[in-house]
């Protein structure tokens, strides 16, 4: 039972009310049996055994209500773009003819992929087939986007990208992302051409975490001071200082 006279105002009531049932959802779905190519490009290669090694996130740093929720609006965000790239006159493609999401698989499903869609064709000054991309951000998160372009404000996004591009060998044609401000609901679209460079460095760098981790052998942490800013946020934050010795 959850306790209403610690939550003063109605605000709050109806927030842990919501929180509290989507976390009960997020708890029932199943866990990720792999390692995800969305997540190949974070700065810690430790950090990624522990996701794909599926350890239990340090106490009180499981997924909040409000991150929650953001994850949701990204995904309505993705469903509204989906509809205006279309209405624009894309042939975007976002499933299978069975339903399942388009995506790749590798290394007996240990390393995998799920991607946006597929653009097959659509209006001129574009090349088909091409991969698509989508993010919903923050004003501050996007302003940098904007600024600096993919690869330098986002290289976890590019890594993706990259990586599905190799994959699903869309590498002839540039992938199309967009990026969506939350806040002002402007578009930022950019043309990203195929990196073998960097497909290959985050293909290497999967088999290396798989086969560490598989192996029971603990990768050295990317960075040497518990207060650098990605220590500071890092789920498995106290796993790693306190029981994953001193690499």
């Amino acid at each position: 039972m959850m306790d209403f006279n610690s939550i003063s105002s109605i605000s709050g009531q109806v927030t842990a009310l919501i929180d509290a049932g989507m976390k009960d959802k997020h708890a029932q779905q199943a866990t990720r049996q792999y390692l995800g190519a969305s997540r190949l490009g974070i700065a810690c290669e430790r950090a990624l055994q522990y996701e794909y090694a599926q350890a239990p996130v340090d106490s009180g740093r499981e997924t909040q209500g409000q991150m929650l929720r953001i994850f949701e609006r990204g995904h309505v965000m993705e469903d509204c773009m989906v509809q205006w790239l279309r209405t624009a006159g894309f042939d975007l493609r976002t499933r299978k003819p069975n339903g399942k999401q388009l995506g790749f698989s590798v290394v007996d499903g240990r390393l995998q992929g799920h991607i946006d869609g597929v653009i097959m064709d659509g209006p001129e000054g574009f090349a088909y087939p091409a991969l698509w991309e989508n993010k919903c951000l923050g004003n501050k998160s996007w302003r940098e986007l904007e600024k600096k372009r993919l690869a330098v404000a986002k290289p976890v996004y590019a890594a993706q990208i990259a990586l599905y591009q190799a994959y699903l060998e869309l590498h002839e044609h540039p992938a199309l992302f967009t990026a969506l401000n939350a806040d002002t609901m402007e578009i930022y679209s950019e043309l990203v051409p195929f990196d073998a460079a960097l497909a290959q460095r985050m293909s290497d760098r999967a088999a290396k975490v798989i086969t560490a981790t598989e192996a029971g052998e603990l990768l050295p942490r990317s960075f040497n001071d518990p207060t650098h800013f990605e220590c500071k946020f890092c789920p498995y934050a106290k796993r790693c200082w306190q029981e994953g010795g001193r690499q």
